[in-house]
């Protein structure tokens, strides 16, 4: 194995770790956010068309831009990494127990008494259980992409971090539909099973499927680093293209009730971040007590903590539609997370110290 990531001076600066449209997330979907509003009011005829190329109450064109977001990052995953799943277990024991039987269900309670209950005098009760709705997607679906991102900016173990995530999204397959389910039941939100089932086939099944059959075919006929090299480069832009055409959509369906209460927005976003942080210091702090090194613990913590918020819209659209208030609480959860999840970089990285202290002869070596 290779040298402790923690002998490393400094942590790399947040500019180097992302690319321009990474740093810039939530300027992009605001602009999105404006750029939709204004085409939804100025060219109401263009949502109004597009709205038309439905099959199975599915938006054709939405539904191609969403495969567009999530393909590239199914791509990514190698899941022969699975077979490091007997290093550092403790890990991996952590990163799954808190995203699958914590998170979602924390996600579920602290939404609800925020915008069922808190913010009951100003989210009418059918609309407040949209966002309630939204909320469960978001908490059902740890981060599978930008995770990569943060682990390099808390020099996180690479190896190890795809291993998190590889299992994370077998773990997707089976429990996604199971756990939604079970909460938008609680929720009293009615959902049928064909079309929760339609969706994880649509936004998971197919993606991962077609992802990785195109990662073994391009490196069988290409080699990895002609993969990694020119292949990914080539396929990232694909992802910023999809998300930011998809809000715009998105948003011109949504521009009157956006309009109407733009006190939401920053209503959906308080148990977001709540919830954000809890789950981070939950993993984070577990990590810390049970030994486990910084540079599994710190993407351990990510994981949780941010959202596979491509998936959730995808599934928020799918199950609810383009007008609801699930699919703009999901994007919500898009417009917070990337300046949230950066300043938990930062405690990650100034907290380094106390796992040193704490479990030296435990790091990776």
């Amino acid at each position: 194995m290779s040298a402790d990531p923690q002998a490393t001076p400094s942590a790399p600066d947040i500019r180097e770790g992302m690319g321009f449209f990474e740093r810039y997330l939530s300027v992009w979907v605001a602009l999105a956010i404006a750029a939709g509003v204004a085409l939804g009011q100025l060219a109401p005829a263009l949502p109004a068309t597009l709205s038309q190329f439905e099959y199975a109450q599915v938006s054709i064109p939405i539904a191609v831009l969403i495969w567009a977001m999530i393909f590239p990052m199914m791509v990514q995953i190698d899941f022969s990494s699975i077979l490091g799943v007997r290093r550092q277990p403790r890990g991996l024991i952590i990163t799954t127990t808190v995203n699958w039987l914590i998170k979602p269900f924390s996600m579920f309670l602290i939404a609800g008494l925020f915008l069922l209950v808190l913010f009951e005098p100003f989210i009418a009760a059918e609309r407040a259980r949209e966002y309630l709705a939204g909320a469960i997607l978001l908490g059902a679906a740890p981060c599978t992409a930008m995770v990569f991102v943060w682990s390099y900016l808390t020099r996180g173990d690479p190896a190890y971090t795809l291993v998190q995530v590889s299992l994370n999204d077998l773990i997707m397959l089976v429990a996604f539909a199971p756990i939604v389910m079970l909460l938008l039941g609680l929720s009293s939100i009615e959902v049928p099973w064909a079309t929760m089932l339609l969706s994880v086939l649509m936004y998971i099944v197919i993606p991962l499927a077609a992802g990785y059959l195109t990662r073994v075919m391009v490196i069988r006929r290409r080699g990895q680093a002609w993969f990694d090299e020119t292949f990914m480069r080539r396929l990232a832009p694909v992802t910023p293209i999809g998300l930011i055409a998809t809000l715009v959509l998105l948003f011109a369906f949504q521009g009157e009730v956006i309009l109407q209460n733009p006190l939401h927005i920053a209503l959906i976003a308080v148990p977001l971040i709540v919830q954000t942080v809890l789950i981070f210091a939950i993993a984070y702090l577990w990590a810390q007590r049970w030994g486990v090194p910084h540079a599994i613990a710190a993407p351990g913590a990510m994981i949780g903590a941010s959202n596979f918020f491509e998936l959730a819209v995808a599934a928020a659209i799918g199950l609810f539609g383009v007008h609801s208030g699930a699919a703009l609480a999901t994007v919500v959860g898009v417009l917070v997370e990337v300046p949230l999840m950066l300043a938990l970089v930062r405690v990650a990285n100034r907290t380094r110290p106390m796992f040193e202290r704490a479990a030296p002869a435990t790091a990776t070596s």
